[in-house]
């Protein structure tokens, strides 16, 4: 490696897709389709290929040049193919430190592709979607609860969540650390800061300046979407935090001291926010254990969020049907 892959974080290729569909390159997806023994990554990691960049990866670092190889072949190529690496793979000068074997799909995909338009608008439309292919034809449509990935040997279905989305209740320096830690694990930030300075603290920023109830009814609180409220003794706290705890929000926190929580649940209840939805509050905000400077109660919220998020979508995924019904059945290209 001669330089640093600083797109190797990015998880969701739907990001980087879109500014390449708007620079009109070429490009190809790689999708992790099987994995048989242990490996870094599961089956359904992608990475997005173009003629001079990658992002994303597919295991610890051991083949990705690789993969971006063989999928700019198969741009020139026009055809799809299919790559094995570690145990049963025909390159034994390609080692996986793992000791696994696992399948990459490679496929080139035309930025015209009606399934690629439909993936792109349900992802700015923050609606989930089902993205089918064998490598040669795509299909996508609007999904509920579904499996995150399946693979019947010969195409498969990955479900594509909305990102994660974190709206920030407050301007102080933990608030601004949030921001900042949460666009880097790769949520959307919303900044709410009732009558703060014009301009938002870091450019490009969600940023409102409403009070609480009339930002969280302006964003829409959807079920990808968690509230956290760290600012501090405002009289709209309350109101903001009734708001979020009836919407559909997948997680909602409020700081402060243990001490005074049941005082704020007595002004949730006058609020009209019922049991069941108080439960769901998390306060104090974030993972225990952290220490109470402003970043780290920021990572702590931020960590918090993160696993709720995980645990949330595993929670409806495992109530979904199977996703061999759904998967195309024509053979991969080798």
């Amino acid at each position: 490696m001669t330089t640093w892959r600083l797109t190797a974080p990015i998880d969701d290729i739907r990001e980087p897709l879109a500014r390449v569909l708007d620079g009109g390159e070429r490009f190809a997806i790689a999708t992790l389709v099987a994995v048989e023994g242990s490996a870094p990554r599961d089956p359904g990691a992608q990475m997005l290929v173009t003629a001079s960049e990658y992002w994303g990866f597919l295991s610890g670092g051991c083949i990705e040049a690789d993969v971006a190889r063989h999928a700019r072949e198969a741009m020139a190529a026009g055809a799809a193919r299919a790559l094995r690496y570690g145990e049963g793979s025909p390159w034994i000068d390609i080692k996986l430190a793992c000791g696994s074997g696992i399948t990459v799909l490679v496929e080139p995909v035309a930025k015209e592709d009606p399934a690629l338009a439909l993936l792109m608008e349900s992802h700015a439309a923050r609606q989930p979607a089902l993205w089918m292919s064998d490598g040669n034809t795509r299909r996508a449509h609007p999904a509920e609860s579904t499996p995150a990935f399946g693979w019947d040997g010969a195409g498969y279905a990955k479900l594509f969540e909305p990102t994660p989305r974190l709206v920030l209740i407050g301007d102080d320096a933990a608030a601004l650390a949030a921001a900042a830690i949460a666009v880097q694990a790769g949520m959307e930030v919303v900044l709410v800061a009732p009558g703060g300075p014009d301009q938002p603290p870091y450019p490009g920023l969600p940023y409102d300046r409403t009070a609480p109830t009339e930002a969280l009814a302006t964003i829409g609180i959807d079920r990808w979407t968690a509230v956290a409220v760290l600012s501090h003794d405002r009289e709209d706290d309350e109101r903001g935090l009734a708001a979020a705890l009836t919407s559909d929000a997948f997680y909602v926190g409020a700081i402060g001291a243990r001490a005074r929580l049941n005082a704020r649940i007595a002004k949730l209840r006058g609020h009209g926010v019922g049991e069941a939805d108080i439960v769901r509050l998390h306060a104090p905000i974030g993972l225990q254990g952290f220490g109470k400077a402003p970043r780290d109660i920021a990572l702590s919220l931020v960590a918090e969020v993160a696993q709720a998020f995980h645990a949330r979508s595993a929670a409806a995924r495992s109530a979904g049907a199977s996703i061999s019904s759904t998967a195309p059945t024509a053979s991969v290209s080798q």
